[in-house]
């Protein structure tokens, strides 16, 4: 391998040192249509092989733009295909690094034929191994199926582009107006891009993901020796309700929550932490975003929106594939309602109900705040399926808010009438205590004792297995 291409520096960066063994370093093109005997095409614009991130085995690919603009040929996805083989067979994760001008032209149909080889074995790979794939330059038009049949996709923010039709062949559009291929757009906008920045960063984003995740689907919950204090008091987590990443770091190993699809859907988070050093994904709903200064610099209605049930959704059933436990953190009082989520919320949050319903690993529910109506039973309620259901004592639980279910029961009565049914309500329906009497609440737990029961449960549900219905797949 050349040490000099930007596509094997990346390499380098990526792996542990000295560990990478490249694979098809003497593949080249095989076609000669268009004086492309007479062009060097070394390694065909696509450097394969393998190496370790912390000791564990991935297969990576990286293009280099500096042969035919790192563009897709016959031989060049023949080799990413064949990494592929390699990865599903010895059960390993794969990452892509691209930059490419995409099909490579002179070679036409082999091309086109190289990228279906190329997304049938991303499909075969989905569920089986983790695949990664980050842009450092172009991935446009049939290239950019390839990140988006990826788990995880990362973006350089400044150089690289995502895109299937360019932002100037988009009707009424211009690159000036709106730039659809930039990071910021794919991140914020379109939900694609899991994690943004600088190259260095995104490459040590992928090592700290790598760290985080099992190597395949076979293996159990991925385990690293923790060092925290099992018990440790979370002091501060109440005043979190808001903003539940700050929540989840209060409850992680050492602080630390790697968030995915940050920018996107910010009324949902998405994140891996370590409890007692087992991975676990985390799903929490968000009502406030604070700044560095510990100011609120975003607010949202705590309710579920068809962009946080999509996000929610894809993330829970990355968990499930690869036996990731999950952790939900609950604060919802019903579904967003103007006129564009109602097109799409009931169909979101079905997808979001199944995706909780359907999967097997341990699942455990912490009510931190409101848990209202069918919103409530989305999110990983008992009723479809969480394990252990956790609540905080002034958490609330029920079909609606107290008060306004007294209007409606009080209706035509005087203030006070509606005020003592509105307080009778809320003893009777929607306390945490009377969730707990009727067997939908397992636990009461104080805030600050949240992390140890957490933990706890897990623990217990370290040996679940559960079957489900013999079926090819479910069509939701």
């Amino acid at each position: 391998m050349s040490t000099n291409s930007q596509a094997s520096q990346r390499i380098t960066a990526l792996l542990d040192e000295n560990s990478f063994v490249e694979i098809g370093a003497q593949v080249c093109a095989r076609s000669t249509d268009f004086n492309l005997k007479q062009t060097q095409t070394p390694s065909d614009g696509v450097i394969t092989g393998y190496g370790v991130i912390g000791g564990s085995l991935v297969y990576v690919y990286s293009q280099d733009a500096s042969v035919l603009n790192g563009s897709v040929g016959e031989m060049h996805a023949k080799k990413i295909a064949n990494l592929y083989d390699l990865a599903l067979k010895t059960k390993a994760p794969v990452i892509g690094l691209i930059e490419s001008a995409g099909l490579r032209l002179q070679e036409a149909t082999d091309a086109l034929n190289g990228f279906g080889e190329i997304y049938k074995k991303q499909a075969l790979s989905s569920g089986v191994i983790p695949q990664i794939t980050a842009i450092f330059g172009s991935c446009g038009g049939g290239l950019a199926l390839i990140p988006t049949l990826t788990d995880f996709t990362f973006m350089e923010e400044k150089k690289a582009r995502l895109f299937v039709n360019a932002p100037n062949t988009l009707d009424g559009n211009e690159i000036s107006k709106c730039d659809t291929s930039s990071a910021a757009f794919q991140s914020e906008e379109a939900g694609i891009v899991d994690v943004t920045g600088d190259e260095a960063s995104v490459l040590s984003q992928i090592r700290e993901l790598i760290g985080m995740l099992p190597a395949c689907s076979e293996d159990g919950p991925y385990f690293e020796d923790c060092t925290d204090d099992l018990n440790r008091v979370c002091e501060q987590i109440a005043a979190c309700v808001g903003d539940t990443s700050i929540a989840l770091s209060q409850l992680a190993d050492d602080g630390a929550v790697f968030e995915v699809k940050a920018g996107y859907a910010r009324d949902m988070v998405t994140a891996f932490i370590r409890l007692n050093g087992v991975t676990i994904g985390c799903v929490a709903n968000r009502s406030e975003v604070y700044g560095e200064e510990g100011t609120v610099t975003d607010k949202f209605d705590p309710v579920l929106t068809p962009a946080g049930c999509d996000k929610a959704a894809d993330f829970v059933n990355f968990c499930d594939a690869f036996n990731i436990p999950v952790l939900s953190l609950t604060n919802v009082k019903g579904f967003k309602a103007d006129k564009c989520s109602e097109k799409k919320i009931a169909k979101a949050a079905a997808k979001l109900t199944y995706a909780f319903a359907n999967a097997t690993v341990p699942k455990v529910n912490v009510v931190i705040g409101q848990a209202f109506g069918s919103a409530y039973v989305t999110m990983n309620s008992k009723a479809i399926g969480a394990d252990i259901t956790m609540a905080w004592p002034d958490a609330k639980i029920g079909t609606m808010d107290a008060k306004l279910a007294a209007k409606i029961i009080c209706d035509g009565q005087g203030a006070d009438a509606i005020d003592a049914c509105a307080a009778e309500y809320e003893a009777l329906q929607t306390s945490a205590a009377s969730a707990a009497r009727r067997g939908y609440v397992d636990q009461i737990v104080e805030p600050a004792d949240t992390r140890k029961y957490v933990i706890g449960a897990f623990e217990m549900l370290l040996s679940k297995k559960e079957d489900r219905p013999a079926k090819k797949h479910g069509t939701v």
